[in-house]
């Protein structure tokens, strides 16, 4: 049978039409251009249950768990606040769901007196964050809290320097295990044991691998972390999630003077495995732990996939590149504030702030924004501020050592 050329090239135009219609109906939902799905995570870090707060809003002496829940309030409100036009993900638009809050440690103050048990603070954390977060992710099901212990969580597990009442309690560190890992017999304060229940885990998400390790990647943490690394491809992108800084602290190192215990003469404080090398005194120089950044700087050229490094402990929000003690490496970094504890934001309460990340899974592209969440002291109920943002990609474009 023959067709007419006519008759072809109506049935051509129709078929043309159609696919065009079809094209139409997958690029609209609703009347609107589909986007992609980008993932939303909010970041902060230091709660400090148990600590005081000498100004804010007007008051004096605060509780942290009248600060956090504040901070938790306005993080609440994040859906609906729209993003400037700062060439970022997302810019310009409504953030939308989020499906990721993020908290890297030191939920609980250290107990030095007068402050209180870490018990005490964790019911405090539970009643704040875990009921008082009512985001939602991308799925419709509740944001998925994600943490990681601090060092202040720890020493309250395992002993300090200085006189803690009570000596120790692991409450804090039994809560975040038990929770993040999700043991098939959850560990009790009474079995506890620092020295092998550390929380380290990971989180893909959508083709990007999110690492959670305790307190620092030292040379016991980068053990587990070779073997997690092993499940994921090579050109994975990778973003750890911890608590110190990569340059670390000193006296965080274990003591490596036998019988290595923790005491006020040499302050090294046995909070990670790895023994310090530069000495038998915690050092507060800025080389004070290079030794012991070389390791890492060793494991980030053999994992180039790991992109970024999210981090609190020193309490200020930053987004810089480390690079090593002999500037041989490049990391993208992210250190968030404290709602109690920071460097800046302890002085002038405007500066408070926590993280947006915003990710973009099919790009590997990464925006973090500062969200300074008491911008206006004096009207606890005004927005949400965007301050500085940082976007970088998290493509994998190096060959492996």
């Amino acid at each position: 049978m023959q067709i007419s050329n006519s008759i072809y090239k109506q049935l051509s135009a129709g078929k043309f039409l159609l696919i065009a219609v079809f094209g139409l109906i997958s690029l609209h939902t609703n009347g609107q251009v589909k986007q992609p799905q980008l993932i939303n995570m909010v970041f902060s870090s230091d709660a400090h249950f148990g600590l005081k707060k000498d100004k804010f809003r007007g008051d004096t002496n605060v509780n942290a768990n009248l600060v956090n829940a504040a901070m938790i309030s306005q993080m609440n409100a994040i859906p609906s606040l729209n993003l400037p036009a700062d060439g970022g993900i997302g810019a310009g638009q409504e953030v939308g769901p989020v499906d990721y809050v993020i908290q890297t440690g030191d939920i609980c103050n250290r107990m030095e007196p007068p402050v209180q048990s870490a018990a005490a603070s964790w019911a405090q954390f539970e009643t704040v964050y875990i009921n008082g977060i009512k985001l939602t992710g991308h799925n419709g099901q509740p944001a998925k809290l994600l943490l990681a212990p601090g060092n202040h969580d720890i020493s309250n597990a395992i002993g300090y320097t200085k006189l803690m009442v009570p000596a120790t309690d692991p409450t804090s560190m039994v809560k975040i295990y038990n929770l993040m890992l999700k043991p098939k017999q959850p560990l009790t304060n009474e079995n506890f044991d620092y020295t092998k229940d550390k929380t380290n885990y990971s989180v893909n998400v959508k083709g990007i691998h999110m690492m959670f390790i305790t307190l620092w990647p030292d040379s016991a943490e980068r053990i587990w972390m070779d073997k997690d690394l092993d499940t994921v491809k090579q050109k994975t992108p990778v973003i750890i999630f911890t608590h110190d800084q990569p340059t670390c602290e000193a006296s965080h190192f274990t003591n490596p003077v036998p019988p290595h215990t923790i005491n006020h003469v040499n302050k090294l404080q046995n909070l990670l495995t790895e023994e310090y090398k530069e000495g038998t005194v915690a050092a507060k120089e800025e080389d004070a732990t290079n030794i012991e950044q070389r390791g890492f700087v060793k494991f980030l050229k053999k994992h180039p996939n790991i992109k970024a490094y999210f981090h609190g402990n020193s309490n200020w929000n930053e987004f810089y590149t480390y690079t090593g003690p002999d500037n041989d490496v490049k990391l993208n970094i992210f250190r968030v504030d404290s709602p109690m504890k920071g460097k800046y934001s302890a002085k002038d309460e405007t500066k408070l702030s926590f993280q947006l990340i915003s990710l973009d899974p099919e790009k590997q592209m990464i925006t973090v924004r500062e969200c300074l969440w008491n911008a206006h002291p004096e009207n606890p109920d005004s927005k949400t501020l965007i301050g500085s943002s940082c976007t970088v990609s998290l493509k994998v474009d190096k060959e492996f050592y």
